[in-house]
């Protein structure tokens, strides 16, 4: 297998699950890793146990998220994939929401996105390479009753992504946005069958696309359970 084609990664909105899985991956094929959340405290152990930076940012944030990879570039050079895991689900009756609560989840699944898109690209683009890679969800492809807030974040990222791979691509960056279609794994939820996905097996796709040529990306990828239905 050829060497990984990138050196340092970015994770901002880190946690368990996902991005765990991510940065044992990426930090197993070489890549210097950097975890980036609101509360770093929690990243404590999976720091030790990869050797990654911690980050404290809130994504927000637009002068937090120019800090941040500042921060990174300085402690570890510029990040050639940055990843965005961020998220905050909001679910409830449309009458009974509160406004203040939907702007904040915007915030998170949407905002905030765009901002470390921006941050990314900024630095990628005189590279003339470099791998954003989005999140997403169910909720970005099809609304579900008493959650319009997420889908209204999940639907915007996935727009983002595609105008940013769109635009993005040519100049050598690639930009992929992954559909987490079903329930993945956790302490809290330790079903191991095949009515749910595997953080690890996520994790490996993502890292399968980073590998993939230039001239055959991905814009999106959907990840399901294989009991979902097609």
């Amino acid at each position: 297998m050829t060497a990984f084609p990138y050196r340092t990664a970015l994770i901002v909105g880190a946690g368990p699950g996902i991005s765990a899985s991510l940065a044992r991956k990426l930090s197993a094929s070489g890549v210097q890793v950097a975890l980036a959340a609101r509360h770093i405290e929690k990243l404590a152990p999976l720091a030790a146990e990869t050797g990654a930076s911690v980050f404290a940012a809130d994504a927000s944030d637009p002068v937090g998220v120019a800090r941040l990879f500042d921060e990174v570039e300085a402690r570890l050079g510029e990040p050639d994939i940055v990843i965005y895991n961020a998220s905050m689900a909001v679910r409830g009756p449309l009458t009974e929401l509160d406004p203040a609560t939907v702007a904040q989840s915007l915030s998170v699944n949407a905002f905030g996105a765009f901002l470390v898109v921006q941050q990314a690209a900024r630095r990628m683009l005189p590279q003339e390479r470099g791998a954003i890679l989005l999140t997403g969800a169910t909720a970005g492809v099809k609304g579900f009753a008493r959650s319009a807030p997420f889908a209204m974040g999940k639907f915007a990222l996935r727009g983002l992504a595609q105008s940013a791979a769109r635009e993005l691509g040519p100049k050598g960056i690639h930009v992929a946005h992954f559909v987490i279609d079903g329930g993945v794994r956790s302490a809290k939820r330790p079903d191991a069958s095949d009515n749910t996905l595997d953080p690890d097996a996520i994790a490996q796709s993502y890292l399968d696309v980073l590998r993939q040529p230039r001239n055959a990306w991905t814009m999106e990828v959907d990840l399901r359970p294989w009991a979902e239905t097609f």
